[in-house]
């Protein structure tokens, strides 16, 4: 039977990686907005497991993990929570930036408009 390898989860707002504890390689790295579930086994609460899509060929991975302890598997857990929450945070504001960058657009081609049409206004029809 093969030893399975003991790892350590990079948590982070930006998504998980995994990372051979002996020799200190990422060996996968996935991004937040691929995870699209994660949970705690109810009754083992050692082992947890979070699903994700990989966008280059639309398939969707389940890894399975199991913690040195339920403490450890809560913490984990709890971690990818906050994470969750931080990159939907980070995407809210990203997208209020952009919305209030394209207003900042559009009055500034309003405002165009208006003196282009004051202008006209201003200098009248031309008599020869």
């Amino acid at each position: 039977m093969k030893k399975i390898p003991l790892i350590v989860l990079a948590i982070s707002a930006r998504g998980i990686k995994f990372i051979d504890a002996e020799s200190k390689n990422v060996i996968q790295e996935h991004k937040i907005h691929s995870i699209s579930y994660c949970s705690q086994d109810s009754e083992d609460l050692q082992t947890f497991a979070y699903i994700n899509k990989d966008s280059l060929i639309g398939k969707h991975y389940c890894h399975v993990f199991c913690a040195q302890n339920p403490e450890i598997a809560d913490e984990i857990i709890l971690t990818l929570g906050q994470a969750f929450e931080i990159a939907y945070q980070k995407a809210l504001q990203q997208k209020a930036r952009k919305e209030a960058a394209n207003f900042e657009k559009e009055l500034e081609k309003r405002r165009a408009e208006k003196n282009e049409s004051l202008a006209d206004l201003k200098l009248g029809p031309t008599e020869n």
